[in-house]
């Protein structure tokens, strides 16, 4: 079967049959078998229209003993595409139950396979060829699942909304009123315990400034890249079945959004005093495009030496590094020369000491990793239903297109992000610990470790993949989008809690 109708005479009618003789291993028959028991189902695309079939049957064989099952693998598959002019608008598949092979035994099999096409003419026009996919994507009780993420993700937000607010309201309106009595004391009468006495450190600049500002000027352009994609979605910009387009948009927007990462990233800097802004600049731009290249550079090797068509064939490598030169590179150096003459300053209410405060040693429960565990169980809960779909969309065989739905889910990540990492950072103050900007960052971006842990649930109880090149390329990309994932909720935890230090410390007196 070609790739497009007009490549070969149309052929009303009358079928064109083509054969093909493929050895199966034992392996294969065992998958085979048990994709037949559990009713798996093969999906193909054509010209982006998908296509779904039965794998097999089972047959149940009446003995006296005992019940005997047989699995039989169909061998043929029969096409109807339906065209108009020179455009497909319509194509369906079916199997022939009488042409089968018993894969019930055996540790190898011949199998002769074949298919057939038949073309027919439609008045349907073009336009219109997605209406029936877009009416049978999702059945009502999908959609019920659906709301029920929304719903479980709700009642997260709103339990942890109810928890802040309690911190909020009633202990720090209790600091409040403890810090003004102290005011009035004289200074052999304070105690000086709480997050009031560290104003001379909270303020204080972390370290690893560079690192620090790259991590959140490439998090503040995955997240207006990952904004943008949603607009695109929300408008209809991507059809369900148009595979090519949704990766094509995210290069683009991530290819024109570059000047923010370089803005924002060299304008922190220069707050922080930082004075070499050109690595700083430098940084930014190979923070994930460094990895992710060599990750692609890894698999797409793979797959060359696997002949797979996954691999990018040499022409759209080069058009990614044209964008990646022409577009990318020098859109993150002119933002990083407005962030660097930008004229904002970082204004804290409280003056920072010439000395560090001593930290006081804390419970192990309040180091960085328990915390980080702490901060992305909130998020990830809100998230794993609606996330087993986006896998089984990326990596299965669904089909996803309610992005409305997955654009709510977003937010709600979002905004549960926000709220843990603001309670975690108000914790931590509260033991004079005054070190919370890297911590604002690891909090808000430990989901991102989440979701990486859960690509080996998935791998292994979810999915049917194997061998190398499948286990390399799923937990490959999966490692890139999480990393990305964290850079950019590592952003939004700091941002979050630098508005929060910046309010509470805004409201006491300090010296």
């Amino acid at each position: 079967m070609t790739s497009t109708p007009y490549d070969v005479p149309f052929r009303v009618d009358k079928e064109n049959e083509s054969l093909c003789v493929k050895t199966l291993s034992a392996r294969d028959l065992k998958r085979f078998r048990k994709a037949v028991e559990e009713d798996y189902y093969f999906q193909m695309y054509y010209d982006d229209l998908p296509i779904w079939g039965f794998v097999g049957k089972i047959e149940k064989i009446l003995k006296p003993a005992a019940p005997e099952m047989r699995y039989y693998l169909f061998t043929h598959v029969h096409f109807d595409v339906a065209y108009n002019g020179d455009k497909v608008v319509e194509i369906n598949v079916s199997t022939d139950p009488l042409r089968t092979v018993d894969i019930t035994e055996g540790d190898a099999a011949d199998v002769e396979f074949s298919y057939s096409v038949r073309w027919k003419e439609t008045h349907i026009p073009f336009e219109r060829r997605m209406e029936k996919y877009s009416r049978y994507s999702f059945l009502p009780q999908h959609l019920e699942i659906h709301w029920f993420s929304i719903i479980n993700s709700c009642v997260t937000v709103l339990l942890l909304t109810g928890f802040l607010a309690t911190i909020l309201m009633r202990v720090l309106k209790n600091d409040f009123i403890k810090y003004s009595r102290d005011d009035e004391q004289t200074l052999e009468e304070q105690e000086e315990t709480g997050w009031k006495y560290i104003h001379g450190d909270v303020f204080r600049f972390p370290r690893y400034t560079s690192l620090f500002c790259a991590v959140i000027g490439t998090g503040t352009q995955l997240f207006a890249m990952t904004m943008g994609v949603f607009a695109l979605a929300l408008v209809g910009a991507f059809y369900p079945y148009n595979r090519g387009a949704l990766l094509t948009a995210i290069i683009v927007i991530y290819a024109l959004t570059s000047g923010i990462a370089g803005y924002v990233a060299a304008n922190h800097y220069r707050q922080m005093g930082g004075e070499n802004w050109v690595r700083n600049v430098l940084l930014t731009g190979f923070l994930f495009c460094g990895p992710m290249f060599i990750v692609f550079s890894f698999l797409n090797t793979v797959a060359i030496a696997y002949r797979s068509t996954a691999a990018l064939p040499f022409g759209t490598i080069c058009v990614i590094f044209i964008i990646w030169a022409l577009v990318t590179a020098p859109l993150t150096v002119l933002g990083g020369i407005a962030g660097k003459n930008a004229k904002s300053d970082f204004n804290a209410p409280c003056r920072t000491t010439k000395y560090p405060r001593e930290i006081p040693a804390s419970p192990w429960y309040r180091g960085a990793l328990p915390q980080m565990c702490m901060a992305g169980f909130l998020p990830f809960s809100a998230i794993y239903i609606e996330l087993y779909y986006i896998f089984a969309s990326v990596w299965g065989h669904k089909v996803y297109t309610i992005y409305s739905i997955l654009f709510i889910v977003f937010i709600i990540l979002i905004i549960v992000t926000a709220f843990i990492t603001i309670a975690l950072t108000y914790f931590q103050l509260a033991v004079e610990d005054h070190e919370w900007w890297w911590r604002a960052v690891l909090c808000g971006g430990s989901t991102g470790v989440f979701i990486y842990g859960y690509c080996f649930y998935y791998y292994y109880a979810r999915s049917d993949m194997s061998g190398f090149m499948q286990t390399s390329f799923f937990f490959g990309y999966m490692w890139t989008i999480c990393y990305g994932f964290f850079l950019m909720l590592g952003n939004v935890g700091f941002r979050a809690s630098k508005l929060f230090v910046m309010h509470i410390y805004k409201a006491i007196k300090c010296e």
